[in-house]
């Protein structure tokens, strides 16, 4: 249930991002998180439905969720594999001498903000 703490985390940020810019209309916040995060996305959307009822800022924000795929590192044969398909186990040698590159990570991608002339993006 880290989703709740982490849909929690971005909405401070989005906030925080558009009061300094002096922001008032968000259309869409893309979050990107890692395959392997462990992040359920149905949970994400649950609780930012929450969540913008409860921020003016926010009413009507959709949110949109990217997927970063999985991807690790040998440090035996210098090459990065699909973690998802070979785990910790190296496809070339088949060693474990190999470490997450991405795919745990989670962070907002993108603050689509629209205002009284043209649609705007601020990444």
């Amino acid at each position: 249930m880290h989703e709740l703490g982490l849909v929690n985390y971005a909405v401070k940020e989005v906030v925080k991002f558009a009061e300094e810019q002096g922001i008032d209309n968000i259309k869409s916040v893309t979050l990107e998180f890692g395959e392997v995060s462990g992040i359920v996305p149905a949970y994400l959307y649950d609780y930012w439905d929450w969540y913008t009822k409860k921020h003016h800022l926010l009413e009507g924000t959709k949110l949109k969720c990217d997927e970063i795929p999985a991807v690790s590192w040998c440090d035996d044969c210098k090459i990065s594999y699909n973690t998802v398909s070979y785990g910790k186990t190296c496809p070339k040698c088949g060693g474990g001498n190999t470490w997450l590159l991405r795919g745990n990570e989670m962070r907002i991608k993108n603050i689509e903000v629209e205002d009284d002339d043209a649609d705007d993006s601020a990444e």
